[in-house]
Formats: structure tokens, sequence, C-alpha cells
């Protein structure tokens, strides 16, 4: 029935609000909306089993968190960075500026761009074209983070701004669920 959410999947998550709204957390954030506390922009990817608060111990108003397949550097995702960079420059010129992290993991399901088939009858779809999601897969964290932040050094809309904030790339292993640092933040 149209406005009933008690036999939805998002309704557990209506509770919880509401457990949330009752208490003073929701004061705790930061002034200004795109300058977190602790000055983090976070890459990942939207694999449940790499939720940014339960793995990092992310809590609200700390950090952006971006999350896409496979947590990859997209168009997407150099446009939102441009826009806070923007943000910071034109609102902000003396606050401090922000670390990006971008977090690739293990066993992400972004590997399945590999398969051929698969990735071709997606494109059919209208989804990626054929080469850019071949792109997509994340078959080996530690090489797709470093071509990531290699990416976001080199986009050309960030180009007047990479000088004043830092890029690191980490790769989450899910079994031991530690995360390694792949290029250090520089």
């Amino acid at each position: 029935m149209p406005g009933t959410t008690s036999s939805s999947n998002f309704a557990t998550y209506l509770e919880r609000n509401k457990q949330f709204a009752a208490t003073d957390a929701k004061q705790d954030i930061p002034a200004i909306p795109f300058i977190p506390f602790r000055q983090l922009y976070i890459v990942t990817c939207i694999d449940p089993r790499v939720e940014p608060a339960a793995v990092l111990g992310v809590e609200l108003g700390e950090a952006i968190v971006a999350r896409n397949v496979g947590g990859r550097v997209t168009p997407s995702v150099v446009k939102d960075l441009t826009w806070i960079c923007h943000l910071h420059e034109n609102k902000t010129p003396d606050a401090d500026w922000f670390e990006v992290a971008i977090i690739h993991h293990t066993d992400c399901g972004s590997a399945l761009f590999a398969d051929e088939d698969l990735r071709r009858s997606y494109a059919a779809r209208g989804g990626y074209d054929d080469r850019t999601a071949a792109d997509m897969a994340v078959l080996d964290p530690a090489q797709t983070v470093r071509e990531d932040v290699a990416r976001l050094h080199a986009a050309p809309e960030l180009q007047a701004s990479v000088g004043s904030f830092r890029i690191g790339g980490y790769a989450y292993d899910l079994k031991t669920g530690l995360i390694t640092t792949v290029v250090d933040p520089a």
C-alpha cells in the first residue's frame, strides 16, 4: 500500500532515526557543511561490507563520504571534489584544507566487470560503455587505488587546487579487517 512502511526494508531505519532524533547528537555537526570536523573526504565502495562508520569509526560530521561501485575515481567524483574545492576557495579561503582518502577493497563486486559477457550485456542496457566498465573492475585494490590517486592528481578540474589538499590511497582487506596504506597522503 502506498505510504505504508511497516513491510518496508527501510522501516527499521525509520525507527532508528527516531531514536537518533531524540538525542543531542544531531546538534554536534560542522557549522559549515563542506568542512567536516576531521577535514577528510573519503571515496570508497558501495559494498555494505565496507561501511565507513563501522570499518573506520567515522562519526557524524567527521568526513565527507563518497561511495560508488568499486570506490573508483569517476568523473562524478572529480566534479564533486571540484565543487568542494571551489567552495573552500571562495567561501572559506582561510580554513584548513582536507585530505582525500581513496579506499579500495578485496573481494570487490566490481571485479565482475572483468566478466566480458556480463559487462557487455550491462553496456547494452545503457550502463557504462564496455571500456569504462572494464576499467571500473577492482581486481587488485593496491593497483587500482594507485591509478585513482594518480587520476585525481591529474584531473584538469583540480589543478588549481590539488596542492591544497593531500591524497592518500588505501586497501581494505575484508578477511583481516585491516586497512593498509598503499599511497602515502601527499
